[in-house]
């Protein structure tokens, strides 16, 4: 990800910002300035990817219908190249098109119609989540994980892992807390900081944090399920919950 830098105040952070609905663009921009961000406006997919490329924003706030080049795909493209977080608007309400997005690399996603200012707080939640002064907790080594929060750096067994803001934040929580048993229902506020949400967004990334760290996802040792009840990260990787 992009270096932070030293403060982590809404002027200090870029958002691209990348929606076809000029009114709606022209909106969500003129809050987030009010929030005291810089902001960078595309209305494309590809215009985004080049925004990204050259500007290097610290957040993106990315339509999941584009012109030229969906959101998915640009969220995609954007996941190849760096780990800067991704807020998808959609304003598709099937369960479906949101967790294709989330499984996509989205970090969180609001549908449309939205408030405004409940986007700039997102934002910001997702911001501080991000930037390292954020995280001033010691480095948990457990299971062959070593995890740096003060770097955002994590390894497996000595290899380096590519983990998103939230599956970095989701992990970060489980490994704090060895064989103990979470509902969606608690990830979803601890983890995002949500006191509701779709569970589903909990679902899509256990799953795609599984296929990052577990040998056999389809068989997990490290994330078990508990069913019924939640997940559980099982340290000795020999727990007998289901899968």
């Amino acid at each position: 990800m992009q270096s932070a830098s030293p403060a982590a105040e809404p002027g200090n952070r870029r958002i691209l910002l990348v929606e076809d609905e000029q009114t709606i663009a022209d909106v969500v921009r003129d809050y987030l300035l009010q929030a005291g961000f810089q902001v960078d406006v595309a209305g494309d997919g590809f215009t985004a990817l080049k925004l990204a490329a050259t500007r290097g924003p610290d957040l993106v706030i990315l339509d999941r219908m584009l012109p030229g080049l969906d959101g998915v795909e640009v969220c995609r493209r954007l996941r190849q190249s760096m780990s800067v977080p991704v807020i998808m608007v959609t304003a598709l309400g099937t369960e479906d098109d949101r967790i294709l997005g989330l499984e996509m690399g989205a970090d969180d996603y609001v549908t449309k119609p939205f408030s405004p200012r409940e986007l700039v707080l997102r934002v910001k939640s997702v911001l501080r989540r991000s930037v390292k002064e954020f995280a001033p907790e010691p480095r948990v080594e457990l299971a062959g994980f070593d995890l740096d929060p003060a770097s955002r750096t994590v390894t497996h067994n000595g290899g380096q892992l590519s983990l998103t803001v939230r599956e970095f934040d989701l992990l970060a929580f489980l490994l704090r807390r060895p064989n103990q048993v979470f509902s969606r229902e608690d990830l979803i506020k601890a983890v995002w900081g949500w006191d509701f949400g779709d569970l589903s967004t909990v679902t899509v990334h256990v799953r795609r944090l599984r296929e990052k760290i577990e040998d056999n996802p389809t068989k997990p040792e490290l994330i078990k399920t508990v069913w019924g009840v939640g997940y559980r990260f099982d340290s000795q990787g020999d727990g007998h919950a289901g899968h």
